[in-house]
């Protein structure tokens, strides 16, 4: 428990610098390049197994990509553009409509993440993603990006709402 705490208590601390940055007047450009370097090390220290950057278009994320190579360089970590995102009753269903990400991991997490994408597209052809099944892969992907039980169980509350 005491972990899931730091956990949420440093990823929260990334986020709210990051945002205090942009909200300042930085760039948009060196805002997502800080979020990159910030939750490399994260996922570097083993604080994290997955991260995200923010979801940009296209042309951005292409804009970025030497820089973003040399902050996974720097931080050990490896980064994989993602076209079609993951997605799960975690997030609203259009998070990443038209846009793209990075995916940041070390070790065999992008197998793991791909597995889960996998599970999700054998559910939806057998016409069962649906019920616990949804709700497992939603509970594998939040796992995997190391969200603590309760902040899973609160994405998920709040896609109910959505539904509702």
């Amino acid at each position: 428990m005491k972990s899931a705490i730091r956990i949420a208590s440093l990823a929260a601390l990334i986020l709210s610098t990051a945002s205090t940055a942009h909200e300042s007047g930085i760039d948009d450009r060196s805002y997502q390049l800080g979020i990159l370097g910030g939750f490399s090390e994260v996922v570097r220290l083993g604080v994290k197994t997955l991260a995200l950057s923010e979801v940009m278009s296209p042309d951005d994320l292409d804009a970025m990509m030497d820089d973003a190579d040399v902050i996974a360089k720097r931080n050990e970590v490896m980064m994989w553009r993602e076209t079609d995102f993951l997605v799960t009753d975690l997030y609203p269903a259009d998070v990443a409509d038209g846009k793209h990400l990075l995916l940041i991991y070390t070790g065999d997490t992008l197998d793991q993440y791909l597995a889960i994408k996998s599970d999700k597209a054998a559910l939806i052809a057998a016409n069962k993603y649906e019920g616990a099944a949804r709700e497992d892969i939603a509970r594998r992907f939040g796992k995997l990006l190391s969200y603590p039980d309760s902040v899973i169980d609160d994405l998920l509350g709040q896609e109910k709402l959505r539904e509702e």
